[in-house]
């Protein structure tokens, strides 16, 4: 069996805010007022971290994408083929000078 490691969170806040907090717990069916507390803490603290890790991965993506762009690979054989057959279906003239 694994045991996992516990560790204490206290905190004061106002009487009012406590109730309330506590009347959200008993309308969202949980069964203490610490359950409703680590549930929704949990809840935020996902919420901010995917938007975190969203961003970070966006970064990433416009890197990539602005250095295919500036810098693509020249097109192989596979790919001239698959232009020349294009060009030779619809009408095209073929013109692998600009391309490489």
């Amino acid at each position: 069996m694994i045991t996992v490691e516990k560790a204490r969170f206290d905190t004061r806040l106002p009487k009012e805010q406590k109730e309330f907090f506590e009347y959200a717990a008993t309308l969202g069916g949980f069964r203490t007022l610490t359950e409703f507390v680590i549930s929704s803490a949990q809840q935020q603290a996902n919420k901010i971290v995917e938007g975190h890790n969203r961003i970070l991965a966006s970064k990433r993506d416009q890197e990539i994408f602005f250095d295919a762009l500036m810098n693509p690979e020249k097109p192989n054989e596979t790919l001239k083929q698959a232009m020349v057959k294009y060009n030779e279906t619809f009408g095209y003239e073929s013109n692998f000078s600009s391309i490489g």
